[in-house]
């Protein structure tokens, strides 16, 4: 579905799956690392847990051969206590293949813990559909969140080029969720701090 009503006037391409209202993996394309450091922060300044719940976010950068890199930030703790780039990160992981992620091998154990997410059903699909989503040499936000439609979101994605979601069900985004709890555990018993700190 395309979308023609953006405030600035851009065209933004959105492709979206019907929602149940559980949660949803989206993507977001932009053209440069500053547009898509723009939407964290603008992420970051409308999510508050209760109106608008974004679980984790992680901001990638596509090199022209096809590799990600997980652009370091200051990393955004949610109202449960969950670091948006852990969450993020695991998010990563289920949908970008491993060859696509070489260069993100710092996820660490946010990588290891993605492996562990069996939950998600037609997990296969999902990557198939979100795994081109962001062009090589651009930069992009791979997020998960609880209520994409919501309209603070879809603001603060404005000036994507594309905008790509697809359904996860409750199961599966509890499933991510513990699965960062347990990542930031183990981080913490090694005595590291996340990729995005």
């Amino acid at each position: 579905m395309t979308e023609n009503d953006e405030p600035d006037g851009r065209d933004a391409e959105v492709v979206a799956g019907v929602t149940d209202g559980a949660y949803a993996l989206v993507v977001a394309d932009y053209a440069d690392t500053e547009s898509a450091w723009s939407a964290y922060e603008d992420l970051k300044a409308v999510e508050d847990g209760r109106t608008v719940a974004i679980e984790g976010v992680v901001v990638v950068r596509r090199g022209e051969n096809g590799e990600l890199e997980i652009q370091k930030s200051t990393d955004h703790s949610t109202r449960s206590g969950l670091k948006w780039g852990l969450v993020g990160g695991i998010a990563l992981g289920i949908i970008f293949p491993p060859s696509v992620l070489g260069s993100a091998a710092v996820l660490g154990s946010t990588g290891a813990a993605a492996g562990k997410i069996r939950q998600l059903r037609h997990r296969h699909e999902l990557a198939e559909d979100l795994q081109d989503s962001i062009a090589p040499g651009h930069s992009g936000i791979v997020a998960l969140v609880s209520d994409p439609r919501a309209v603070k979101i879809r603001q603060a994605l404005a000036l994507a080029d594309a905008v790509v979601e697809r359904t996860v069900d409750q199961v599966a985004a509890e499933d991510i969720k513990a699965a960062a709890k347990e990542a930031e555990a183990e981080e913490k018993a090694a005595g590291k701090t996340s990729p995005t700190e």
